[in-house]
């Protein structure tokens, strides 16, 4: 009974509804657990933070598996916008296999990645999960995977941050911008060869963020999306980075 219900297909149970009770709920459980394994995890070296690295990559994708065979198994296979990993918070699946078993500049650029689009993108379902609210309840698969998998993105995005496993500089817009245009790009055409939505590249989502750009221009929303993914979560970061971190050094000097 409890797997069956962990496991109804989409429309069957109730489902949670954004800003609600079990929403915040959810969401806030999710930031306390975060924030209890930053306090733990603050000390580490640079070498357990690429092992952390690798064990959370593992995880994800284990974790991301089963939510496309579910997907696949519970009448959802016509709809491979359910299912296919090509979302701005996907790209954290291939960051962190790239962080792993690459070097250089393409490594850099993953943990930038992870830096950035980990927190931004973490942050933001955790207040918007569109994918999952009013469309499944709260206790149900694809809600605790959606919010462990960006629970581990802020995670990540953060540790990187604190244990200065990347140094975030100006000059990393170019890295970051890179890996989101790139995944654009290669989604743009998955999604028009196929007539899908992936990333929300192609078509508007009511009543969130992305109907405000969507509104704002129509004829060009494919290329706005991209540019508002590719840029502005990068300064967002690299402001606050620069802003605290004269703080940490001052903190660890007294």
């Amino acid at each position: 009974m409890l797997l069956k219900r962990l496991f109804a297909p989409s429309g069957t149970l109730k489902p949670y509804k954004m800003f609600t009770p079990e929403h915040l709920g959810i969401a806030g459980f999710s930031f306390l657990i975060v924030a209890v394994a930053l306090v733990l995890s603050r000390k580490m070296t640079k070498e357990k933070v690429f092992k952390t690295v690798k064990v959370c990559t593992i995880t994800l994708w284990i974790f991301e598996t089963i939510k496309i065979i579910f997907n696949l198994l519970s009448g959802n296979a016509d709809n491979p916008n359910t299912y296919i990993p090509l979302y701005f918070c996907s790209i954290v699946l291939y960051a962190g296999i790239f962080s792993i078993f690459s070097k250089g500049k393409l490594k850099h650029a993953s943990d930038v990645f992870i830096v950035v689009g980990g927190i931004v993108g973490g942050t933001a379902y955790m207040l918007c999960p569109n994918t999952t609210a009013g469309t499944y309840p709260v206790f149900h698969y694809i809600t605790m995977q959606s919010f462990l998998h960006h629970s581990v993105m802020i995670y990540l995005g953060t540790l990187f941050l604190i244990t200065d496993y990347v140094e975030l500089k100006i000059s990393d817009l170019t890295y970051y911008s890179s890996i989101v245009a790139f995944m654009c790009l290669i989604t743009y055409i998955v999604n028009n060869t196929f007539d899908l939505n992936l990333m929300f590249l192609n078509e508007t989502y009511p009543r969130t963020p992305i109907d405000l750009i969507y509104k704002l221009s129509p004829k060009y929303f494919s290329l706005n999306m991209t540019l508002v993914q590719s840029i502005p979560p990068f300064l967002v970061i690299y402001c606050l980075v620069k802003l605290f971190k004269p703080r940490k050094k001052l903190k660890e000097a007294n």
